[in-house]
């Protein structure tokens, strides 16, 4: 039925879907106090999402995501991703975790129709990943990640913030971690929040630190697919996985931006760090499809250039588990 393109040109293929605020973790970089309610904890519903997920497909959108918060503290994500692989169109169903219990519930997501998995582990040290999660399960979650590698999840990933604590010697540990196993490790690049200024200020790191590291050790660029987020990838011939950088404040990040975002609440989001959004939860409550692909399209039309971290200016984003990072 079309595709979505914005005044810059712009097309999007790729669709973040949070369906929860809720995390279980106390990261250090998002939530330290651990997760405070706001509100009524009443989130998008898994036909509500099969909706959202349907019109986004009919306007071009081949591949979704399914955030968090964390999503799988929803006992009917499996659920959800059954209903996402379903829709026409849709190629790809991810999620990002923090793996908490990613080695027992990998399977059923597996079954369900899930294809890739991003798994967020900051530190492969264990003492360090307790400090940053404020929880001791870093055996487990690898033990999940490798669980997904023996089923078959045709892409698996780490997530990681760069972070000046781990800077040091993450960046050995993970270049070990990937050489026999075939997963991508990104890392984040800090970034600054309406909550987190005296650690941003502790805590960011260039991501020149990442590239100079990998490039004097002869790893190089590898090119990216069209619905590939905004991570670099380097490669390495002794290493059957990879090494990359997401880097919000370099020059021109957002004009190759691809994606859009909708909240646990029903709220289309065109950029991670602007100001307010438009409403879809009526939509998606009452199935009017068509008035649905309407809004979506004419909210485009106000999508930024790009966002404003460079000026100290993150939106209405307290925090990264608001909208699903």
């Amino acid at each position: 039925m079309g595709s979505l393109v914005d005044g810059f040109g712009r097309r999007f293929h790729y669709l973040r879907l949070s369906v929860t605020e809720v995390c279980n973790f106390r990261c250090t970089y998002c939530l330290p106090d651990g997760f405070k309610k706001t509100g009524p904890l009443q989130f998008i519903s898994p036909l509500e999402c099969e909706r959202a997920v349907r019109a986004f497909a009919d306007l071009g959108v081949s591949k979704v995501r399914l955030t968090g918060g964390e999503p799988s503290v929803r006992r009917d994500l499996a659920e959800i991703i059954a209903r996402t692989a379903a829709v026409p169109g849709v190629g790809k169903v991810c999620i990002t975790t923090n793996g908490w219990n990613l080695d027992r519930q990998i399977e059923a997501w597996r079954e369900a129709g899930l294809t890739n998995l991003n798994v967020s582990i900051d530190s492969l040290d264990r003492d360090t990943f307790r400090k940053i999660t404020g929880h001791d399960r870093l055996a487990q979650v690898v033990r999940g990640l490798d669980r997904a590698l023996e089923l078959g999840v045709p892409q698996v990933k780490v997530n990681g913030v760069l972070l000046r604590d781990t800077v040091a010697a993450g960046f050995d540990a993970f270049a070990d971690f990937v050489r026999e196993r075939p997963v991508a490790v990104r890392f984040i690049e800090l970034m600054r929040t309406g909550d987190n200024a005296d650690y941003f200020a502790a805590q960011h790191v260039p991501g020149s630190a990442l590239t100079d590291w990998l490039t004097a050790r002869g790893w190089r660029p590898r090119e990216r697919a069209f619905d590939d987020g905004p991570a670099v990838e380097y490669a390495h011939p002794d290493h059957a996985g990879r090494i990359g950088l997401i880097a919000p404040y370099a020059p021109g990040f957002c004009d190759s931006c691809n994606r859009l975002r909708v909240t646990a609440r029903g709220q289309l989001r065109l950029c991670l760090f602007g100001e307010l959004g438009v409403g879809l939860k009526d939509l998606l409550e009452k199935d009017e499809p068509e008035a649905l692909r309407a809004r979506i399209r004419k909210a485009l039309g106000e999508k930024p250039a790009g966002h404003r971290l460079h000026q100290g200016i993150s939106g209405e984003t307290r925090q990264l588990a608001q909208y699903g990072g």
